[in-house]
C-alpha cells in the first residue's frame, strides 16, 4: 500500500470509527449473496449519503492492534482501496481511487472474505481534510453490486434531485371530515407537516356502495385526478415510512365524535393501502 494512504489512516480511522464500531449484524458482502433490495433500505442509504459510488475493490489491508480494539467478535476491520467506476450521487467529483475503513464479518466457515476485484456500491461521505478518503454512512454501506440494487439506487438518486421531489414528512397536522348528502358519503382531509413547510395532504372520498378512493396532494390544491403514489417510489417512502399508524388525538380535536371516528377510519384505510415500510436491514 502506498505511503500516503498509510499516513492518512489515523485520520480516516478517527472519522470512520463512529460509523463502523457497532455493526449489529454485518451483512454478507459478495454480490451473489445480496437479495433483491427493499426500497426503504436503499432509500435510507442514498438519502444519508453525500456520495454514492460504483466501484471495484483494488486492495484490502487488515487493520490490527489498537486501531481494531473495538471490533466485535467475528468481525474484521480493513482499510480498503477501490477504483471508482461511476459517481451515482455527489455534488463534487471524487478521486479515481478512494480509501475507507470497512468492518466486515467472517464467512460461515470462519474465514476472512475475499474482496479484491469485487464490484460494490459505496454509500458514503467525504472525509474532511483528507482528499480521496471516504467514510461509509453505516457499517453495511458497502453493498455487493447487483443489477437490481444498481437500478433502485440510481432511481432513488434521480428522484431526490427531481424538481417535483416530495418533501420530508415530519408528522400529522389537522384532520377534517365533511359528511355528504347521502348516508356513508363524505370526504376526509388530513394535512401533514413537512420539514420545509411545503403543503402535503391526504384526501379520502367515500361514496355509498363504492370502495373508498384516496389521493395525496403536494400543493394547496387537491387534484381530483390525483391518486395514490406508486409503491416503491420516493413519495410512497416519504409517507409509508413516516406516518404513524393512527391519527393523533390533537388532529381531530375540532371534530365531533362521529366525524372524528370517520376521519380516523379513513386515515387507517390510507395506512393500510400504503402497506408496511419494509426494511430488511443488513444484507438487503
Amino acid at each position: 500500500m502506498a505511503s500516503k494512504p498509510i499516513c492518512s489512516l489515523a485520520l480516516l480511522l478517527a472519522s470512520a470509527l463512529p460509523a463502523c464500531a457497532q455493526p449489529a449484524s454485518p451483512p454478507a458482502l459478495a454480490a451473489e449473496n445480496v437479495a433483491a433490495p427493499a426500497y426503504a433500505d436503499v432509500a435510507d442509504l442514498v438519502i444519508a449519503s453525500d456520495l454514492v459510488i460504483d466501484a471495484a475493490i483494488a486492495s484490502t489491508v487488515r487493520i490490527k492492534g489498537a486501531e481494531a480494539a473495538n471490533v466485535p467478535p467475528g468481525v474484521t476491520r480493513y482499510y480498503v482501496e477501490a477504483d471508482v467506476t461511476a459517481l451515482i450521487r455527489g455534488i463534487n467529483a471524487v478521486a479515481p481511487r478512494v480509501g475507507y475503513v470497512l468492518d466486515a464479518p467472517l464467512g460461515p466457515d470462519g474465514r476472512q472474505p475475499k474482496f479484491k476485484k469485487a464490484r460494490v456500491l459505496l454509500f458514503a461521505r467525504a472525509v474532511a481534510g483528507s482528499p480521496g478518503q471516504i467514510q461509509l454512512v453505516t457499517p453495511d454501506a458497502q453493498r455487493g453490486w447487483t443489477p437490481a440494487l444498481d437500478a433502485v439506487t440510481r432511481r432513488i438518486a434521480g428522484e431526490l434531485v427531481a424538481g417535483d421531489a416530495p418533501p420530508v414528512v415530519t408528522g400529522i397536522g389537522n384532520a377534517f371530515h365533511v359528511p355528504g348528502s347521502l348516508p356513508g358519503e363524505g370526504e376526509t382531509q388530513v394535512f401533514l407537516t413537512t420539514r420545509d413547510n411545503r403543503p402535503v395532504s391526504l384526501s379520502i372520498l367515500r361514496r355509498p356502495g363504492e370502495q373508498p378512493r384516496w389521493a395525496v396532494a403536494l400543493s394547496e390544491i387537491v387534484d381530483d385526478a390525483a391518486g395514490p403514489p406508486p409503491r416503491d417510489s420516493l413519495l410512497w417512502y416519504r409517507l409509508a415510512c413516516a406516518l404513524p399508524p393512527v391519527l393523533p388525538q390533537r388532529s381531530t380535536h375540532a371534530l365531533d365524535a362521529n366525524d372524528a371516528r370517520i376521519a380516523q377510519d379513513d386515515y387507517r384505510f390510507v395506512v393500510a393501502q400504503l402497506g408496511p415500510c419494509r426494511r430488511d436491514g443488513a444484507g438487503g
